[in-house]
């Protein structure tokens, strides 16, 4: 009859093996969840995550969303800037009501202007600042809670300053 004498170490070396994969998988996880078609919102009020076409040139940020009938509920479109600069936008063109997170170097939203009203003319500033533009269904800001102060979290935005990395 063979006696089996559990030292610990056996216990220890499994626990850490599988801390080490735990941290592994959620660090693949949360590397994996960050893409250049997705961003994922996130505040008091919960979070959100939408599929986004880029709109990161010249030619791609002038189209924008223009000539679209409909946009998905969970999509949008995310204008990025080669620099942060004031960002003032119009809807001349826009068929949909769109809801526009004007967003920071840092990934958070600093201005929300909701319900942009369908071909109009009329300038939308956002600020100063502005690195990224959010556009989203017009209501949707609204109905999910999304706020000033909502982090945003893209693996375009300077990971080191981010507010929300994309690996935590």
């Amino acid at each position: 009859m063979r006696r089996w004498v559990n030292s610990g170490k056996t216990a220890g070396n499994l626990f850490l093996a599988g801390l080490f994969l735990a941290v592994s998988v959620s660090a693949a996880l949360a590397q994996a969840a960050c893409r250049d078609d997705a961003v994922h919102l996130r505040g008091a009020w919960g979070q959100a995550r939408f599929a986004v076409e880029l709109a990161d040139d010249p030619q791609s940020r002038a189209q924008g969303l223009m000539f679209r009938e409909t946009l998905p509920r969970s999509a949008g479109m995310l204008f990025i800037f080669d620099r942060p600069d004031r960002a003032v936008f119009w809807m001349e063109n826009t068929l949909i009501p769109l809801d526009m997170l004007f967003i920071d170097p840092s990934g958070v939203v600093r201005h929300i202007h909701r319900q942009a009203r369908p071909l109009d003319r009329t300038p939308i500033d956002g600020g100063e600042n502005v690195l990224m533009v959010l556009e989203i269904n017009g209501g949707l800001s609204d109905r999910l809670g999304i706020n000033t102060g909502s982090e945003l979290r893209h693996p375009r935005l300077d990971q080191a300053h981010a507010a929300w990395p994309c690996a935590e």
